[in-house]
């Protein structure tokens, strides 16, 4: 009896799998493609954030901190004790042997949050970039949709929950 549900669950991930990694590679395009409309309108840096090392992370999947040159690693995990538990993705920092990992939850993948997907990678390469400061990555993923966009996802909830009103950062 095992055998048949083993191997039945072997065959759906083969099957979700591939749909998983669409749904990531979709996310990701959408994110350049926001970014590089709002480019022109952010400057050399904003928020904190440098325009150029953004972009080479987005773009390449690696940027240069000083003379350290810095990968990105996609990793798919489910810890719903951990931080899946709470987020969509996280980013694990700091860089460890010249790579950060950007952790992409079960959540993430949930349908018709195509605008949400969207915002959480440009939410996470912002902690690649910068550091873990939740309202600076939120209220810069937020201007790039709104820059690009004329609107942005809304995340009142996110930005109440980490206290960012009274953080020198803002929401569009």
């Amino acid at each position: 009896m095992r055998l048949p549900i083993l191997f039945a669950a072997a065959i759906l991930a083969l099957f979700a799998a591939p749909a998983r990694a669409d749904a990531l590679t979709a996310a990701l395009n959408r994110a350049m493609t926001l970014f590089e409309a709002a480019a022109p309108l952010l400057g050399n840096s904003a928020l904190g954030v440098e325009t150029s090392r953004y972009r080479d992370a987005l773009m390449m999947g690696k940027f240069a901190r000083g003379a350290e040159e810095i990968s990105l690693y996609y990793e798919e995990k489910s810890d719903p004790a951990g931080h899946c538990g709470r987020f969509a993705a996280y980013t694990m920092l700091p860089a460890r042997a010249g790579m950060i990992r950007l952790v992409i939850c079960p959540r993430f993948f949930r349908p018709d949050a195509d605008d949400l997907r969207s915002l959480t990678v440009l939410h996470e390469l912002v902690h690649a970039v910068t550091d873990a400061d939740e309202c600076r990555a939120m209220a810069y993923a937020a201007r790039i949709q709104k820059l690009a966009t004329g609107r942005f996802t809304p995340v009142e909830a996110y930005w109440q929950a980490n206290n960012c009103a009274g953080s020198r950062f803002a929401l569009p």
